[in-house]
């Protein structure tokens, strides 16, 4: 088949003029025929082709255009083209219209003198031509009326009447089509009325614009006027405005616009009048409002907001967010709000926006915003990469990164890590760093080593969450580039010498493993070094002599070669003790509890070693008075070496003291150099046991025990006192010269005041630390105080125990217990005498379930009563027989309370025993407490063990206790009393009649001193 250029079979012509009508399809057809076959498109050259509404069918032969519309009008040409050539045809298409409504006439009443306007606004192509009638009749053909006329197409009637009630027909006509429309005239007399209820109130805010509705109906139109209480127009005031609806509106509201306003409308029928009150309440105004604030994340941001409301109307404060509402939620703490405030917990990124406080009331809402930014350290670094790999011969590489999310802060530096898994997994090592602006740099890297890298963002809030590591990779191997470092040459004997170093990291090594080469030789010979290859970081030298110098070299060693040139150490062989004893060059004594030690240097040649110091250890040996025969404690000061004296502090007064120097190195201490020593006498220590005890009502026995440390010899005792309460009053002081004295009676007292009493211990030094007790007399203590006292019974005891009063001035007193019901038992029951400050008394030997009375006696008079029963079943009487009445029961038992009270008597021995020591006993146990450690601020202090703190028990007290009142006082209840005291403190009781206590040598009988009146020794 022969090929041939397109050409068209439909249509024939070059072009075709077509009229499409809007609204309407179109449809547009090109046949060709050629070889190749043609293939057919369709062009617009006026405009663009509407795609939404044309399609193709027929393999492009039609184009189906769909709802024609006016902007479809132009010109469209079909192309038939294949590779011989082409052909083509134009269709120019015409959009016409059938008439169509743009404004359709309406029905509508008037009044009488009103102008109607019906308008008949059409379109269409060819433009419609509008005629209208009146009843039917063309206007054309009536009378010519000035009342009726056409304009615009519109008609307009003036003046009507009610006589004017017609029907009009509008009709528009073009060749396309007919439009004809009614519409009716309705003329009526109407009065005028007002739509909007009467008496309505409105509210506004000052500042805010009201609106006043006043709806008026009538024929004729009604016109409508505002009035105020006086009958004059609001008008005059600019800020009111009428709309031609009837409403007035008033802007920029005040506060004295509150008040009635009167609507009036009136036509030719009458006039009508409705009244509206305006309120004018306090606009909605917010004080305080949020404020913009930067926040880290994680944090909590709080924005406050106060406002001011009109009193009268409800009000609420609203939160927003980017514009939607905030409200708590249940099952979240993110959002709390109460009372004008907004806290958002837990920061996110996602919190940050604009966030706005709403105050509203019913009539008015103010709003005011805040902005939140919430920063925090940068996001993670996206991706790495890296680049360059072939400058990893030269141990370099490339490494780039996407920039980082710096979360509100600019970031300040890149923090470029690595990590080697093959010799330290999950250990992260710095590589450095490189500024914020920059996301590329290129790596110096050691050898041999398994790279990954990570980097991490940093901004001032810390650094962010690190990247993804990147792939690995490994640098050559070379020879080391360092050596190690912290060289030392130490002997830990006297023939040997320890060489160590401080070994390379393992990034250092730059190959898969590391050795040393260790090198030495004595210092100054010059000669040939000897060596020896290591791989752990010690080397020891046996076979040398002691303390001599030697020159050391350690140089690092891979299979790619020796590291750079070591440096020379100096190191030593080990050292020996120390072969002489610095000389003592003298003491002095600064005072009585520090001295100076001097001693002349060792010689550096007897040393054997480095000298680090001298040792001073000094001991207590005892006081002048009395030596100690206990292992006491020693004390140590270090000196350091160059320095050839020591201060030795807190020593004890008036005491022997032994002391001993040592030089000592490295290796240990050497021989010692010895003196004794003694220090001067001091002020001594406080009394013991200062006690106040009631004699009168002017008189007080005060009775105490010598100080502990004497620092010396006691010359006796300094008393002084001094009312409390009577400032006008010098204190009172005098001498008591015998230092064997332990109680003096202070006589003349004022019955009402309280007194400070000091008491103080001297010696030749003067006097030391005074003990210090506040009391008064007799009457100041007012009526003895048993506060809480109560009493509890076993079987055949019972217990009074009482509170003393704070301030309350001890006494003495009797306690009776008075059996109720047989008078013969309290014969067996002598009253006892007990000590007010004892707090407490036990009394044994009574009968089994048996009432007694307690009485607590003072000069016969009666202090307290109260009654106890005893436990048990009764009082003791002869049980029947059985098998406790046999002869070898009750044998086995009497066997039992004899060596039971052997045991009580041995017991009681030993007690007594026990309290009967010397004060210098007791100064002595506690001499080792007193030794304790010297300290010289130059170098430091250490003891050989701790300090230990020596009790002793107090000791007894021997005296003659005379009784209370007169020797019949106590006729009443039992008799006569002789007293004793144990050394706690308790009271024993042993009464008898005047012949028993003779018999025993009346009060000059030895015993147990009692605390109100002691006597004897301490020595």
């Amino acid at each position: 088949m022969m090929d041939r250029k397109p050409r068209l079979l439909f249509p024939t012509d070059a072009s075709t003029h077509l009229v499409a009508l809007q609204g309407q399809p179109l449809a547009l057809e090109c046949i060709a025929e050629g070889f190749p076959t043609p293939t057919i498109k369709w062009l617009r050259p006026s405009g663009p082709m509407p795609a939404d509404r044309v399609t193709y069918q027929n393999h492009n032969k039609t184009l189906q255009l769909l709802n024609v519309g006016e902007e479809d009008d132009g010109e469209y040409r079909c192309l038939a083209e294949n590779s011989l050539g082409s052909d083509q045809h134009a269709y120019y298409v015409t959009v016409e219209a059938a008439p169509y409504w743009l404004h359709k006439p309406q029905s509508h009443l008037y009044g009488p003198g009103e102008t109607a306007r019906l308008d008949c606004q059409v379109q269409g192509r060819p433009q419609p031509e509008v005629t209208w009638r009146i009843n039917g009749i063309p206007v054309e053909e009536l009378a010519k009326d000035q009342k009726y006329r056409i304009h615009h197409g519109a008609l307009i009637l003036s003046n009507v009447q009610p006589s004017d009630t017609m029907v009009t027909q509008c009709e528009a006509r073009n060749r396309h089509g007919l439009l004809l429309a009614n519409a009716y005239i309705y003329v009526v007399e109407l009065p005028a009325k007002i739509l909007t209820p009467d008496n309505e109130t409105y509210m506004a805010v000052q500042g805010s614009t009201a609106y006043l509705l006043c709806k008026a109906f009538g024929a004729p139109v009604p016109s409508v006027q505002w009035l105020d209480r006086e009958g004059k127009t609001v008008l005059q005031d600019e800020r009111f405005f009428p709309y031609t609806n009837g409403t007035l509106g008033i802007r920029d509201l005040q506060a004295n616009d509150t008040g009635h306003y009167f609507c009036q409308a009136a036509n030719d029928q009458n006039n009508v009048t409705i009244v509206a009150n305006l309120q004018v309440k306090d606009a909605t105004q917010i004080t305080q409002g949020p404020r913009s604030a930067i926040e880290k994340k994680g944090s909590r941001v709080t924005f406050t907001c106060q406002a001011s409301f009109d009193p009268s109307l409800q009000h609420s404060i609203t939160w927003r967010g980017d514009g939607r509402d905030l409200q708590e939620l249940g099952d979240s703490d993110k959002y709390f709000i109460e009372d004008g405030r907004l806290v958002i917990h837990s920061l996110d990124y996602s919190d940050q926006g604009n966030y706005s406080c709403v105050a509203s009331t019913k009539l008015d809402a103010v709003e005011s915003r805040a902005g939140l930014l919430v920063v925090g350290s940068p996001g993670p670094v996206p991706q790495l990469e890296l680049s360059d790999r072939h400058l990893l011969k030269q141990s370099e590489v490339r490494l780039s990164w996407s920039p980082a999310d710096d979360h509100n802060a600019p970031i300040e530096k890149y923090d470029i890590e690595f990590e080697d898994k093959e010799m330290a997994p999950d250990k992260w090592h710095s590589l450095g760093k490189v500024p914020g602006n920059q996301t590329s740099t290129t790596l110096k890297l050691s050898p041999y080593v398994h790279y990954t890298f990570r980097v991490t963002a940093i901004n001032k809030y810390g650094p962010g969450e690190p990247s993804p590591a990147s792939e690995t990779v490994l640098t050559p191997e070379a020879a080391p580039e360092k050596n190690p470092v912290d060289v030392k040459g130490e002997g830990n004997e006297t023939n040997n010498m320890v060489i160590t170093w401080k070994p390379l990291r393992w990034m250092d090594w730059n190959a898969p493993q590391v050795q040393y080469r260790v090198q030495w030789r004595p210092q100054k010979t010059q000669g040939a070094w000897q060596e020896q290859i290591v791989s752990d970081p010690f080397l020891v030298v046996s076979n040398t002599s002691t303390f001599v110098p030697y020159e050391i070299k350690v140089q690092a060693v891979n299979s790619q070669g020796k590291g750079p040139e070591p440096q020379i150490t100096i190191g030593y062989s080990g050292e020996d003790y120390p072969q002489a004893s610095p000389e003592l060059e003298g003491i002095k004594i600064l005072n009585s509890s520090t001295v100076l030690v001097r001693w002349w240097p060792v010689d550096p040649a007897q040393v054997k070693g480095h000298l680090r110091g001298y040792n001073v250890t000094y001991w207590w040996e005892g006081s002048q008075r009395r030596h100690s025969k206990r292992h006491v404690h020693r004390g140590h000061v270090l000196v350091p070496a160059n320095s050839t004296s020591a201060i030795l502090g807190g020593l004890r007064p008036y005491s022997s003291y032994h002391l001993e120097v040592q030089a000592f190195n490295g290796r240990g201490l050497g021989p010692a150099s010895e003196m004794t020593f003694s220090t001067p006498e001091g002020v001594p220590g406080h009394p013991e046991a200062l006690h106040l005890e009631c004699q009168s009502d002017t008189s007080l026995l005060l009775h105490w025990q010598p100080p502990l440390s004497h620092n010396g010899v006691l010359t006796g005792y300094v008393l002084s006192y001094q009312p409390l309460d009577d400032g006008g009053k010098e204190q009172l002081s005098f001498d008591l010269p015998d230092p064997e004295l332990r109680m003096h009676n202070l006589t003349n007292l004022s019955p009402h005041l309280r007194y400070r009493f000091q008491l103080q211990a001297t010696t030749k030094e003067g006097p030391g630390e005074a003990i210090v007790r506040e009391g008064g007399t007799m009457a100041l203590s007012g009526t003895p105080d048993f506060g809480n006292i109560s009493a509890m019974a076993g079987e055949n005891y019972s217990v009074v125990s009482w509170v003393p009063k704070e301030g309350q001035c001890n006494f003495g007193f009797q306690i009776w217990f008075k059996a109720l019901g047989d008078e013969k038992l309290g014969a067996h029951l002598p009253p006892q005498y007990v000590s007010y400050n004892q707090s407490s008394y036990t009394q044994w030997d009574l009968q089994p379930d048996t009432d007694y009375e307690i009485h607590l006696l003072k000069e016969r008079v009666l202090l307290h009563q109260m009654a106890v029963k005893t436990n048990g079943t009764g009082r003791v009487r002869l049980p029947p027989a059985g098998f406790a009445t046999e002869g070898w029961f009750i044998g086995f038992v009497s066997a039992i309370i004899v060596l039971l009270l052997i045991f009580l008597i041995l017991c009681f021995i030993k007690r007594s025993k026990g309290g009967k020591y010397s004060v210098k006993d007791k100064e002595d146990t506690q001499a080792d407490s007193e030794a304790r450690p010297m300290k010289d601020e130059a170098f430091g202090e250490y003891s050989d063990n701790e300090e230990k703190a020596f009790g002793s028990s107090q000791p007894s007290l021997n005296g003659d206790i005379k009784p209370l009142g007169s020797d019949d006082s106590l006729a009443d209840y039992g008799g006569s009393v002789d007293v004793q005291f144990n050394e706690d403190g308790s009271f024993i009781g042993q009464y008898s009649g005047k012949k028993e206590k003779e018999a025993a040598g009346g009060n000059d009988s030895s015993g147990a001193a009692s605390p109100i009146n002691p006597a004897g020794t301490l020595e």
